[in-house]
């Protein structure tokens, strides 16, 4: 979910509270808060602790909240994540260390130690190499699959194989989701389960319904839905996620204002490109 802000660039909760809402109404079961697409690098852990509140608010009883709450460090990932679950969310999205480029035995033992001290908190692995610059390791995965509360991961190496192998070496019950909306189909026919969105914002409901009706065996009908959205999801990646995507927003009527810096407004290609998909999909209003 992305954070909305003011004309001042301010945190904007009365808009969060809105979209959150608006979320679970059209296909969203679980809403992710404070992660990449919620510019999560740019917000204090105030605003983020506050961002928790109000959307564990909106939703409560109707849809599941995961927090963004990982770190290059190990003992700052404990001290979010345990205050973050004070706040009643369900689940803690934990990224793959960033910058320092830990080995595969270092990151073992962060994601073992933060599980460790939050036992209570099921915890959703997330590799994103593209971002972390180092790629947790399908072996790595199944080793930290046998902790008990980490049950799940988002797979955003972009590499059918490796999501793959990590299906092969890890127990049914822990699972796997797609960390890219391009990629969500092919993946669910090697075990993943689902995907974590961005594409959900503007089409959350035919996203659903391509999981469903693949998981019920409707392969037909889930492979033209996701050829009809593919342009849309290139789309929203044609510059640095999530400039387009609160773009395309401002488009449908969502006044979530514009990217923090070091991000930038969406450039006059990239408003072109996203109005074009849009009218397309006859999402504009």
């Amino acid at each position: 979910m992305v954070s909305p802000f003011d004309a001042q660039g301010n945190l904007d909760c009365a808009m969060a509270e809105k979209l959150a809402a608006y979320l679970v109404d059209n296909g969203t079961d679980t809403l992710v808060v404070c992660g990449t697409t919620g510019e999560s690098p740019t917000l204090t852990q105030a605003e983020q602790l506050e961002l928790i509140r109000v959307v564990c608010a909106a939703v409560a009883g109707k849809a599941k909240v995961m927090v963004g709450t990982g770190s290059n460090s190990t003992a700052g990932a404990i001290d979010y994540t345990q205050k973050a679950a004070t706040l009643g969310v369900d689940g803690s999205l934990q990224v793959v260390p960033y910058y320092n480029k830990p080995p595969q035995q270092g990151l073992y033992h962060h994601f073992k130690t933060i599980a460790s001290a939050c036992p209570d908190l099921p915890l959703m692995l997330y590799n994103v190499p593209g971002r972390t610059g180092v790629n947790l390791a399908p072996e790595t995965i199944a080793k930290l699959a046998e902790v008990s509360n980490i049950v799940a991961i988002k797979e955003a190496s972009g590499n059918l194989e490796q999501a793959t192998q990590i299906r092969r070496l890890t127990p049914p019950e822990f699972t796997l989701y797609s960390g890219e909306d391009s990629l969500t189909l092919p993946l669910l026919s090697v075990g993943c389960q689902g995907v974590v969105s961005v594409a959900s914002h503007l089409v959350g409901q035919p996203l659903q319904d391509m999981v469903r009706a693949f998981a019920s065996g409707q392969i037909q009908l889930a492979t033209e839905i996701h050829l009809r959205l593919f342009p849309l999801f290139k789309a929203l990646f044609v510059a640095t996620n999530p400039i387009p995507l609160k773009c395309a927003l401002q488009y449908l009527g969502w006044d979530v204002g514009t990217c923090r810096p070091p991000l930038t407004e969406a450039t006059d290609e990239v408003r072109q490109t996203l109005e074009a998909v849009l009218n397309q999909l006859e999402l504009l209003p």
